[in-house]
This record gives C-alpha cells, sequence and structure tokens, in this order.
C-alpha cells in the first residue's frame, strides 16, 4: 500500500515535469515557426541562429581542423556575455557555444556550465554546446551537446590522436542523455558513417548522430569529398535512417549537399569571434570556400528559409524528436 502511494506521487510529479518540457518546446516552436513564416514572406531579415567562439584554444590538434590554437585566446567572461546579450537584441534564439575545445573555458571563476544557464535566463529558446568529448560532461542544462565522433576508433583516433576510449568513457558516465554525435565526413572516415551510426543507436546517453561533409580549408583541401563519394555517404546515412538510426540531419537537403547547389551564406545564422560577426560562418572569409561549404545545417536553413515545402515539414519532425 506505501508502495503503491509512492509511486503514484513520483508517477504524478513525473508527469508535472513531462507536461511542463512539452510546454516549453510547443512555445519554442511556436517562436521558430512564427519566425520561419516571416521569413518565407520575406517580412523577417534577422537572424535566429547564433555561434559564440569561447576560445580557438583546444586539446587536440585534429588534421581536418584548420582554426584551433591560432591565438590560443581564451576570452573574458564579460566579453562572451556582451555578445551573447547583442546576439539576443538582434533575434537570435539559438545559441552555440564553440570553441577551440568549450570545456576549456574558464573565466572569472565562471565555466561553460554557467555561460549555458545565463543564456537560458537571457531567454534564448534553444542551447547547444560543441565538444571533443575528451572532457568529463556533465552539463544538463543544454539541450544538445555535439560531441565530435569521427567514425569507428581506427579512423577516428587516425584523425583525432588516441582519443576514442576516453571520449566513449566520457559519453557513458555523463550525467544526461542531451548528447548528439557529429562527425565530419572526409576522405579518412568516409567508410565509417554506419558504424558511427549504429552507435549513436546503442549508447544511452546519446540522442542522435549528425553529419558534416569536410569543408576544404585551403590547408586541408586534400580531405575534401568527390560528389560520387558524397552521394555514397548520404546513401549510407539514408539506409541507417530506415533502419532506425537517430539522424539528426534532414534527408530532403542531401542532393543540394551532394550539389552543393544549395544558396551560400545562410542569412539566418552568425558568429561571433572576438566581438566580430560574421555572416554564416568563419570560413565566409576564405575566398570561394562558400561554393564547397559541407555544413548540413547551411543547407538546411538556407533551404528551409527559402520556403522548401519538405524542408519545412522535415523540420518540424526532427526538431521535436531531438530537441
Amino acid at each position: 500500500m506505501v508502495y503503491d502511494i509512492i509511486k503514484l506521487y513520483y508517477l504524478k510529479e513525473y508527469s508535472f515535469l513531462l507536461f511542463g518540457v512539452i510546454l516549453l518546446k510547443l512555445s519554442s516552436f511556436a517562436y521558430l515557426a512564427k519566425y520561419g513564416v516571416k521569413t518565407v514572406l520575406g517580412m523577417q531579415k534577422t537572424p535566429i541562429l547564433g555561434t559564440v567562439i569561447l576560445t580557438d584554444k583546444c586539446n587536440l590538434h585534429c588534421k581536418h581542423c584548420s582554426v584551433n590554437n591560432l591565438t590560443a585566446v581564451v576570452h573574458p567572461y564579460r566579453q562572451i556575455i556582451n555578445e551573447m546579450k547583442q546576439l539576443y537584441i538582434m533575434g537570435v534564439r539559438i545559441l552555440f557555444f564553440c570553441g577551440g575545445e568549450t570545456f576549456m573555458w574558464q573565466s572569472e571563476g565562471k565555466t561553460l556550465r554557467d555561460l549555458v544557464i545565463e543564456a537560458k535566463q537571457m531567454g534564448f529558446l534553444i542551447v547547444n554546446t560543441v565538444t571533443n568529448g575528451t572532457f568529463p560532461i556533465d552539463l544538463p542544462e543544454a539541450d544538445l551537446i555535439l560531441l565530435s565522433l569521427d567514425g569507428d576508433k581506427p579512423r577516428h583516433n587516425a584523425i583525432r590522436g588516441d582519443t576514442y576510449d576516453k571520449i566513449i568513457q566520457n559519453v557513458n558516465n555523463a550525467t544526461y542523455d542531451n548528447i548528439c554525435f557529429y562527425m565530419a565526413i572526409n576522405k579518412i572516415n568516409k567508410s565509417a558513417v554506419k558504424s558511427v551510426c549504429a552507435l549513436a543507436k546503442k549508447m544511452k546517453n546519446v540522442r542522435a548522430v549528425s553529419f558534416n561533409f569536410h569543408t576544404p580549408y585551403p590547408d586541408t583541401k586534400e580531405l575534401a569529398l568527390t560528389k560520387m563519394e558524397k552521394a555514397k555517404c548520404c546513401k549510407d546515412i539514408l539506409e541507417m535512417m530506415k533502419k532506425g538510426a537517430p539522424v539528426f540531419n534532414l534527408k530532403s537537403a542531401f542532393p543540394y549537399l551532394i550539389n552543393n547547389s544549395f544558396p551560400t551564406p545562410c542569412k539566418q545564422c552568425v558568429v561571433m569571434e572576438n566581438g566580430k560577426l560574421s555572416v554564416c560562418g568563419r570560413c565566409i572569409h576564405e575566398k570561394g570556400l562558400c561554393e564547397k561549404c559541407g555544413y548540413f545545417f547551411v543547407a538546411e536553413y538556407t533551404l528551409l528559409f527559402g520556403g522548401n515545402i519538405k524542408m519545412i515539414a522535415e523540420m518540424l519532425m526532427t526538431y521535436l524528436k531531438y530537441i
């Protein structure tokens, strides 16, 4: 009898919590849907997604990365907060924290967790962070932690050094199930797409997996995929999606990504680094790189806000499922 009462109490509490989460999702969705409609109709010109670069300092030197440890400067807390406020005033409601390695950021006794909490209090609807996964993962306040896993163990380690086992251990020990694997597909790991999909489906703390194609900066252009290789990767992703793999990408964008036929830059996205605001991403300043863009989200957002009906329907389903 006592056990049944306790069980009923916790079931009631859980129901209220779940209802609160659903209401929060719906309120966020309503805001984003309104923004989308106004953008499609040409009434909205402001960005919705913003990224703050906390530092370019990183403990790794990955083969495909062109932006790590260029200055190794850790941007101060007050500056980061001011940049967040500036993005919010501009209309940004989806916020990403990026590096370098975000979990290395510390300033004035503040850590990444403090920034995520303050971003939520500031009014951002979705707050995500990107990490290489080599530090303990205790960040339940983030909506998604995009964790770089670049293939199975041999291929990942070929790109990122001997880090695979440590990352898997950190994922298993994570305090919340808000992790999304984040794989940049290149010449080295192109045959490991299915492996990462299968692992994302298997691990309890992993909610999904998201892909990008390698964007070829001048010093990493040898890692770029051919059109045929991109098509094969998309075929593998689609096959795994049909098998129930939790892929946080929109399949309607695949043909555009294979052919690099989506509009660039994405004017709905901005990046803030050390007080400098860039439309779409840091790579916009590299001549000719936009035409070779491999970022799936850029294709998805430009097509979505261009009024692509299939993209809009697919985005609704994906957003409600994984965020």
